[in-house]
């Protein structure tokens, strides 16, 4: 079987990671590169000789299998698009739209021609979020109570997306694809210190309807750079850390028991401490797992894991958190 050729849209910031990543597939050949930039594209001609360089979407799809798409997120509705319609499967770069309708649109167009869309939920495809998902739907922590995340750093500051946008739909997808469920309730606050009506700093809150609740702190204004995850259950609890280097899953076996007979209300709850269980996580690269797993799709070998489907979902949460953080946190319903 040949290998699939696949292009990548957009060579900025982060897609020239994507353009590293494809570079460095077995399964696959990077065929060509497109960005409007003549610096980016002069920058990495000379890296990758064999690859055939332009500043067109249509030059580069009339070259390629399939698509990822990692321009910006405001042209990423308009390029999916194009790539539904020429045929071409695509991999979009999150945030996967900027508007509901947008996302939507995709979505339909998607399904109508049957080209595999897939959302760039990236985190989806760490081996440790995978670990955990295991845990949670496995029912190992028991019902999950609670969950709260923390991604902030002193970072790069975007002009055309807040901190929201940029950093929540790792953390949204995450929730979403842990719980298996939708959220019923958001409610989001924020504040813009360094340019107007672009928010620095977000707290995010969503409600599910099986109980459980997740907390999200989102900045790029901030002295300390944290990714870290929190998973509270009724029977253990887990921690996931991707700045650490190998002890990334962190399972604790602690909890609060009500025994079923009790004297007295104080005999109600019992804390449990337990002991501390440190799982073996592969070391693989999320996103080299994410563009395998698209190749795969594209080909037609396997589901899609993130869907143009959980694209919309995700957009949806978000332009919802939008709303309430226009409304001053007022909690907006889904």
């Amino acid at each position: 079987m040949s290998r699939l050729k696949l292009g990548v849209i957009g060579a900025g910031t982060w897609g020239r990671n994507h353009v590293r990543a494809a570079a460095g597939l077995p399964e696959a050949e990077l065929a060509a590169v497109c960005d409007a930039d003549a610096k980016t594209r002069d920058r990495l001609a000379p890296q990758y000789p064999a690859v055939y360089f332009t500043a067109e979407a249509a030059d580069l799809l009339g070259r390629v299998d399939a698509a990822i798409i990692a321009a910006p997120a405001a042209i990423h509705a308009r390029l999916a698009l194009q790539c539904i319609e020429a045929g071409k499967p695509c991999l979009i770069e999150k945030p996967f739209a900027l508007r509901v309708e947008d996302a939507e649109a995709v979505a339909c167009a998607a399904a109508a021609r049957e080209v595999p869309v897939l959302a760039g939920h990236l985190l989806v495809f760490h081996p440790a979020v995978e670990r955990l998902r295991t845990l949670v739907q496995g029912g190992e922590l028991g019902r999950i109570y609670y969950l709260y995340g923390l991604r902030v750093n002193l970072g790069q500051v975007r002009a055309d997306e807040n901190a929201l946008w940029s950093f929540g739909p790792h953390d949204v997808s995450v929730a979403l694809y842990l719980l298996n469920e939708p959220p019923v309730r958001v409610a989001a606050q924020g504040k813009s210190y360094l340019q107007p009506k672009v928010e620095d700093v977000v707290f995010l809150t969503m409600e599910f309807g099986s109980g459980a609740l997740a907390h999200v702190q989102l900045s790029w204004l901030d002295p300390h750079k944290e990714r870290k995850l929190t998973v509270v259950g009724a029977r253990k609890m887990v921690v996931f850390d991707d700045m650490e280097a190998r002890e990334k899953l962190r399972i604790y076996d602690k909890g609060v028991d009500r025994p079923p007979d009790y004297g007295s209300y104080g005999e109600s709850l019992a804390v449990r401490e337990g002991d501390i269980f440190i799982p073996k996580i592969p070391n693989v690269e999320p996103l080299a797992a994410e563009l395998g797993h698209f190749v795969r799709v594209a080909r037609g070998a396997e589901p899609p894991r993130a869907a143009a489907e959980d694209g919309v979902r995700v957009v949806r949460v978000l332009d919802a958190a939008s709303r309430s953080l226009a409304a001053g946190g007022v909690p907006v319903s889904l």
